[in-house]
């Protein structure tokens, strides 16, 4: 895989000895038993995967060219680059500007661009009317388009279903930079719409079926349905595609309730259902499905907290956390600091979506056993950072340096 130019200081020499290690033993990648450093007083359990992925490196990499090529120029991200405030603080550090935020409200205005500006689109990607804009001042999107090449992935094989007479629908947070830009590029196609969860699915589903009132469709799904979307009519084929960053097993049940649906609804067999259905498989990213994955392995072993790290509005990191949840304590954090000291932890809950102050968070418990992880927007640098913090406060940092000979 290529290897990207980005700052030293969001690498890890800890990190950096421990993934090289697994790889030189599992090139191929099948192993996603998590990596452990053993001191007398802590453990620490690490997931197989983690950190940034092919598609944030390139991002990152590309706007600091950016930034590097065009001295004395005006540079502006159409909104953050990626959900990292540590990344995003350090280009800002460097006179990029924001348009955007992250839920697409305007923070400069499109008349304060001129032809001279350089525009940097995000790694989620931008939507069909945003390029269109940018052209009309005469700034070229393309000139540094970090979007991901998964995400453009998506957009490809929505383009060849809709032409193929299916109707897209979309597993994603609406509002989320990314689904945003899959729904434009879809809808320029073919019919398109938003599904958020579960329960928006099976919603959905009572429209496919007819048990619910078809003009209610309009207002419960107001936002989330492109221009012209008729609801009587634009159900009976589908596809389903997700943003990048989703709960794999989460698409998966969608995709197969809708599937489902249609079956039974139109009694179609095999063949008949490949008509109605098409057949999009996973569009899940390689670097969200493995980290995924590794997270579920790694909660197959024994700890007694976890501390899941990255930016609090990153949706593949969220979902790490999710599935952490599901099994013990689990602390969602954005870097070191946040672990105040031996009894107290600052950290982000998602159900309210505000930061909370725990005490007693590992339970009095010694030796401690902590599980790691991170998104995939978080850099490596951080997560040693953690380590290196839980054996100052838990153990004896000199032990740390003992125990990674074994990844020597």
């Amino acid at each position: 895989m290529k290897s990207f130019d980005v700052p030293i200081h969001y690498r890890s020499p800890i990190i950096t000895a421990i993934k090289s290690y697994r790889k030189g033993l599992d090139k191929l990648k099948k192993d996603f038993a998590p990596s452990i450093i053993r001191l007398p007083n802590l453990e620490i359990v690490l997931a197989r995967h983690f950190g940034f992925c092919y598609g944030v490196e390139n991002a990152i990499e590309i706007a600091f060219k950016a930034i590097h090529d065009n001295v004395g120029k005006r540079i502006f991200l159409l909104s953050e680059m990626i959900h990292n405030p540590q990344v995003n603080a350090d280009l800002i550090a460097e006179g990029l500007q924001f348009i955007m935020d992250t839920k697409g409200n305007q923070l400069i205005s499109w008349d304060e661009l001129h032809r001279e500006d350089i525009v940097i689109v995000p790694a989620f990607g931008t939507t069909l009317e945003i390029e269109a804009i940018l052209k009309e001042k005469g700034i070229e999107p393309a000139l540094y388009n970090t979007t991901c090449p998964f995400v453009e992935k998506v957009w490809n094989r929505s383009e060849k279903i809709g032409n193929d007479g299916y109707t897209i629908v979309v597993h994603g947070k609406p509002n989320h930079e990314e689904t945003r830009a899959t729904f434009s590029h879809s809808k320029a196609n073919t019919p398109t719409i938003v599904v958020k969860d579960m329960a928006q699915t099976e919603r959905l589903a009572q429209y496919i079926v007819g048990t619910e009132d078809a003009e209610k469709f309009y207002e419960e799904f107001k936002g989330q349905y492109s221009a012209g979307f008729d609801v009587t009519k634009d159900l009976h084929r589908i596809g389903v595609v997700n943003q990048t960053t989703m709960l794999a097993s989460d698409t998966q049940g969608i995709a197969e309730y809708l599937k489902q649906t249609i079956k039974t609804y139109y009694n179609l067999d095999e063949e008949g259902l490949k008509l109605q259905f098409a057949d999009t498989r996973d569009t899940l990213c390689y670097a969200t499905n493995d980290n995924q994955n590794a997270v579920t392995e790694m909660l197959q072993y024994e700890a007694d907290i976890a501390l899941v790290i990255g930016g609090y509005n990153s949706s593949n990191t969220s979902h790490l956390v999710d599935l952490c949840e599901e099994v013990l304590p689990t602390y969602f954090i954005n870097n070191e600091t946040c672990l105040i000291d031996a009894a107290t932890i600052k950290h982000f809950v998602l159900s309210d979506k505000q930061e909370h102050i725990t005490k007693d968070y590992t339970f009095g418990k010694s030796p401690l056993r902590v599980m790691i992880t991170s998104g995939a927007s978080c850099p490596d640098a951080l997560v040693e950072n953690v380590i290196r913090r839980l054996s100052e406060l838990f153990d004896d940092p000199e032990r740390l340096e003992e125990a990674m000979k074994q990844y020597q």
